[in-house]
């Protein structure tokens, strides 16, 4: 058996975090400090051209030993339209009142950088999102508590916001910021196994 991987994730993001932890991994965290702008691309072309970008910065700064290096970047599509982060809780709240009773698409991309090899690889996450029908004061009440902000498309899943989606078709994980289900396949097309990768596997 080899040795567990080096993982480290180009994200500040504390829900991938979390995510990868309680799928039995524990990476470093880097944050790659990327500029998100200037990108005129379709929304799927945009968040794996993001994640490309984060996960190469953040490998071309680190030193050895070698490493999978990780980069997502999320957005959601809604009527066409792409939305990240909301830039202010007026923002957030006339985001919601659009999301109100519809759904969108959480697209995520995803690129893995080994930095030992060079090699890497990408892919996107596309997942269904149908929101609730909520009031103007739930939406009020929510955006107050400052949740919607932090995240792209003003909504979790995994914390005050998941009250208001009334479901999901796909990778429930994607919503979250990052498809446990891709990034398994893109690992193993680098031949890593995802289970070398668990924290509670003993090594050699």
């Amino acid at each position: 058996m080899t040795s567990r991987p080096r993982l480290v994730l180009a994200s500040a993001s504390s829900g991938r975090l979390a995510t990868l932890r309680r799928a039995g991994l524990d990476p470093e965290v880097v944050v790659s400090g990327v500029d998100e702008s200037g990108i005129s691309a379709s929304v799927t072309d945009t968040v794996r051209c993001l994640a490309r970008r984060k996960a190469h910065a953040v490998a071309a700064g680190l030193s050895p030993p070698p490493a999978l290096v990780l980069g997502c970047d999320s957005l959601l599509e809604l009527d066409g339209t792409p939305y990240g982060k909301p830039t202010s809780a007026a923002d957030a709240i006339a985001r919601w009142r659009r999301m109100s009773g519809h759904t969108g698409t959480l697209h995520t991309g995803h690129c893995v950088v080994e930095t030992e090899s060079g090699r890497a690889v990408e892919g996107v996450g596309s997942t269904l999102v149908r929101f609730a029908d909520i009031s103007v004061a739930e939406i009020e009440a929510y955006v107050a508590t400052g949740e919607p902000q932090l995240v792209a498309g003003a909504f979790t899943l995994d914390g005050l916001g998941g009250a208001f989606v009334d479901g999901v078709e796909g990778d429930p994980h994607n919503v979250v910021g990052l498809s446990l289900p891709l990034l398994r396949r893109l690992l193993a097309d680098l031949d890593i196994r995802w289970y070398d990768l668990w924290t509670d596997r003993p090594a050699p």
